[in-house]
């Protein structure tokens, strides 16, 4: 890319794409076509195939999607799979019926098996089932890794697909509802301080940048209490088995976190995944991934001919490193300095009990994270309580 390549950045609002955006701005880029969900619905072919042939861009990042964690995935399946599918569908092929110059599409990590060999390297997708709660949007992603790879073999375009791992930082989601699990857990263990101090204008001011079911900060207290109630954020002063608290001005609050905190989970600052991306359109072509395979095959089947087979060229983006639920449960607690209790219902689905990359294959074209979860929470702690409504 030029410093003066037109690049449009779909979803730039987003984690994903806000981040993306800082990093081009970061390294000189200058020339954006940017479009909010207002201006251009991804999911109306019509309205996409208009932007394309009008604005022309030569690169472009695909990182809008319908996206949520454990809750959302399993209760709107239809929304997820239907979406993705046409957001997808409409740029991709807008993108090549427009002579784009290069794509990277994101999807995720949930696309590997729910039994996938750990870490999970690219070869482990469609060896085995999903993981049932958040199927839907995983076979949408699966989909456009393949509409990727199957316009490059047979349109010789240049697309390359990559696979982030849990991803956090600025611009990320937190209403308790559809959150992924680090955000939603930071938002608990805020909401659940202010409770627990007994600071109301913290707690309002929170609801009045995060409304939970509309409801913002200018309702009755009894209301709002109801409210957090309804999402494990409990004050427990009216309990009679609660231990009384050490500290005369606190009270006694719990914050109710799905499944058995056992699961093991990586995360990766979406900052870093930004610089990975921006990394692989400056570097990598879709070439280069189907001559390192084939040489990776040469050297593991040195008597066997080289395989016809293009497959798997996706990239997976993240650090390798992993922390149970359970652990960042409690990192949260401490860096939020939340006094209370975290309780653990079991009764509700834990989801994939691993999900660690192999990210070796970026790793050898030279890209390395740069922040650790503990640096990362604190960021990204720092900057919610910043946010503006």
């Amino acid at each position: 890319m030029e410093k003066n390549s037109k690049i449009y950045i779909a979803g730039h609002r987003g984690l994903v794409g806000s981040a993306i955006l800082k990093n081009l701005k970061e390294k000189g880029y200058s020339n954006f076509v940017l479009r909010t969900h207002s201006e251009l619905d991804l999911t109306n072919q019509q309205e996409v195939a208009d932007f394309f042939a009008k604005e022309k861009p030569e690169y472009v990042f695909l990182a809008a999607a319908k996206v949520g964690g454990i809750v959302a995935n399993n209760t709107y399946r239809g929304q997820f799979i239907y979406e993705n599918l046409m957001i997808q569908n409409n740029v991709i092929h807008a993108a090549y019926l427009n002579n784009i110059k290069k794509l990277i599409f994101l999807g995720s990590t949930c696309i590997y098996p729910r039994e996938a060999l750990q870490p999970m390297p690219e070869d482990s997708l469609l060896t085995s089932p999903l993981e049932y709660t958040n199927e839907p949007y995983a076979i949408a992603k699966i989909a456009g890794i393949k509409m990727c790879e199957s316009y490059n073999l047979q349109y010789g375009t240049n697309y390359i697909s990559v696979m982030p791992t849990n991803l956090y930082g600025p611009n990320d989601n937190f209403d308790l509802e559809k959150s992924h699990v680090l955000p939603a857990l930071i938002r608990k263990a805020n909401l659940g301080k202010c409770l627990e101090e007994g600071n109301w204008d913290a707690l309002r001011a929170d609801l009045n940048k995060n409304p939970i079911d509309g409801i913002d900060g200018e309702a009755k207290e009894e209301l709002i209490l109801e409210k957090l109630e309804k999402y494990g954020i409990r004050s427990l002063k009216s309990d009679e088995n609660m231990k009384p608290s050490t500290t005369s001005d606190i009270q006694p609050v719990s914050i109710e976190i799905w499944g058995s905190g056992k699961p093991m989970r990586e995360f990766l600052w979406s900052e870093d995944m930004a610089d990975a991306c921006v990394f692989l359109m400056e570097n990598v072509e879709f070439n280069d991934i189907v001559e390192s395979q084939r040489s990776d095959e040469d050297m593991r089947y040195p008597d066997l001919s080289r395989s016809k087979e293009i497959r798997n060229t996706h990239i997976n983006i993240g650090n390798g490193k992993e922390i149970s639920i359970k652990e960042l449960a409690e990192l949260i607690k401490e860096k939020v300095d939340f006094k209370g209790n975290l309780v653990f219902n079991t009764e509700k689905p834990d989801g994939t009990l691993r999900k660690l990359t192999d990210p070796s294959k970026l790793r050898q074209w030279g890209w390395h994270y740069k922040v650790e979860i503990e640096d990362g929470i604190e960021q990204m702690y720092q900057w919610y309580q910043r946010k503006e409504v």
